[in-house]
């Protein structure tokens, strides 16, 4: 019920957004493209992807990340073919992470009614969480897959059940080229977390690092490539270095530097607050944060691609999980050490000290389970906690998520205005109204995704003309690869100078129309303006 409620405020929120043109084709269209794609059983071109960055008309998204995970949504696409599918599937997936992470919490706290109503407090506060907002509020990425895969995958890990976590593990492999850094996290968390869960959970763990490593490079420097992308496309790195050997030298040879660039500028530190706070500092109490560490350093490392640092867009969305996780862990790592420091306190006092299976509320371990289901489970920390502090933990990371509302993007939603169109909503809606369906468009930035669906949709931008036959401009605002409102206005005269005619014009858009036009895509143009 839960994670079915979750789902359907998340897909509120999403589809709001989407009709009042809240959306961006950066990077809504680029998706829906590339799955509409994988739909008709095409290799996820993505064309306003192509062309914009200098690609191509028949570029594949495939050599923009190693996502292949996506053509997994294809089949929704035969239902019902646009960029709400895409909205709809991400609200879903990040829900499903609820299930597994209540059973982990509820195992982890010890069983019975505290432990229970634990885990529906720790479901709500991921359900909240900011990392999920922002990730939400940014249109459709990848990261809809990653939560739920590394909630299986960790609740497996502590059930003792390998293979299950495993094929979770290399289906995160292919969410994206990076997922390989964050499998390898998981691995340094398995090679030195105790108590063991796993069998030759040591072993496990350094295979982990070395599979995860090689296949952030096999995908960065082989498969990318090999679908017209570039290895280097996305390095931010240049000041360590023009590649990974000399900035894995230079994070030898100068620790201070490189140290300081983790949290210069101020806002990289500001993020980790965040992204560590929202769950009380807790995940620091556990070995499972271990495996954040090398999506951390990936990005805070980072000179270049500042969107990279900060709590915006979806990025925080691959931690939040293993954040949580390790949140939980903490707190009952915390009720065990207060448990045993009251039993030494009583015992310094002469009290017998209560066995931890007598508190109300908890259920102590089965004990008649066959030999191998034993050498599969968890095993319990001598001294098992109360569940007082453990409860009182998750009540305090569901006050702090709900606290945190009104500063990240779910606070919006908060307001009776975010579900109203206003005029510049209707106006919007009248300007992609007068456009025709299965033609080429160049589309400002937030009118593309409702275009998606039913023509073909390039961005409408500052250094070429594509010469299509349709355009819906906004000059009211300054849009996305514009430095100005005024060589926005400057592109509409260039435009009406070349034989464009204004066939729309309310509130700042503006809809041309050059007749005769051909329904094909240029890939190169004039600079205008």
């Amino acid at each position: 019920m839960l994670t079915a409620s979750v789902a359907a405020l998340y897909c509120v929120f999403a589809l709001t957004r989407y009709h009042t043109f809240h959306t961006s084709s950066y990077d809504l269209v680029i998706f829906d493209q590339a799955v509409r794609s994988y739909a008709h059983f095409q290799p996820g071109i993505s064309i306003i992807k192509g062309v914009h960055n200098g690609f191509g008309p028949h570029f594949s998204v495939l050599g923009d990340h190693w996502s292949p995970i996506l053509a997994t949504l294809a089949p929704l696409y035969w239902i019902y073919s646009g960029p709400q599918t895409l909205l709809v599937a991400q609200a879903v997936l990040f829900a499903l992470a609820i299930p597994p992470l209540w059973i982990f919490t509820r195992r982890a706290f010890g069983g019975g009614q505290r432990a229970t109503a634990a885990a529906y407090l720790v479901s709500v506060a991921y359900g909240l969480s900011w990392p999920i907002a922002e990730a939400l509020n940014f249109s459709f990425h990848e990261v809809a897959f990653a939560p739920v895969l590394t909630a299986v995958a960790l609740e497996r890990l502590q059930a003792g059940r390998l293979r299950t976590a495993l094929i979770a593990l290399a289906a995160l492999l292919f969410v994206k080229e990076d997922m390989g850094l964050f499998v390898a996290g998981i691995g340094l968390y398995l090679a030195v977390a105790r108590p063991r869960t796993v069998r030759k959970q040591l072993l496990t763990g350094l295979a982990l690092i070395v599979v995860g490593f090689a296949d952030t490079y096999l995908a960065t420097y082989a498969l990318v490539p090999a679908f017209g992308g570039r290895a280097n496309y996305y390095w931010a790195y240049t000041a360590l270095g023009q590649g990974v050997p000399q900035a894995v030298w230079h994070l030898i040879v100068h620790p201070a530097s490189s140290l300081r660039l983790l949290i210069t500028p101020r806002v990289k530190l500001d993020t980790m607050l965040f992204l560590f706070g929202a769950f009380c500092f807790l995940p620091l109490r556990s070995p499972i944060a271990l495996a954040a560490v090398p999506l951390l350093l990936e990005r805070m490392l980072a000179n270049l691609f500042p969107n990279w640092w900060v709590t915006d867009f979806q990025y925080n969305a691959y931690l939040v999980v293993v954040l949580v996780f390790a949140a939980v862990d903490g707190a009952a790592r915390l009720d065990r050490w207060w448990a045993r420091a009251r039993q030494r306190i009583d015992a310094r006092r002469g009290q017998p000290g209560a066995a931890a299976s007598a508190q109300p509320g908890v259920t102590a371990p089965a004990v008649t389970a066959p030999a191998q289901a034993v050498a599969a489970a968890p095993a319990q920390p001598a001294g098992a906690g109360t569940g007082r502090v453990a409860l009182l933990c998750a009540i305090a990371m569901c006050v702090v998520a709900v606290g945190l509302i009104p500063q990240f993007a779910f606070g919006a939603a908060l307001h009776p205005s975010f579900y109203k169109l206003n005029a510049r909503a209707r106006a919007a809606a009248a300007a992609v109204a007068v456009v025709p369906s299965g033609v080429t468009v160049e589309a400002v930035n937030h009118l593309g995704p409702q275009l998606s669906a039913r023509d073909t949709v390039l961005l409408w931008e500052r250094l070429h003309v594509r010469w299509a036959p349709w355009v819906v401009a906004d000059v009211r605002r300054r849009q996305f690869t514009f430095a100005s409102q005024a060589q926005q206005a400057q592109r509409i005269a260039f435009l009406e100078r070349s034989g464009y005619r204004v066939v729309f014009e309310r509130k700042g858009y503006v809809v041309l129309h050059r007749a005769g036009a051909s329904a094909s895509t240029g890939t190169s143009g004039t600079g205008a303006g």
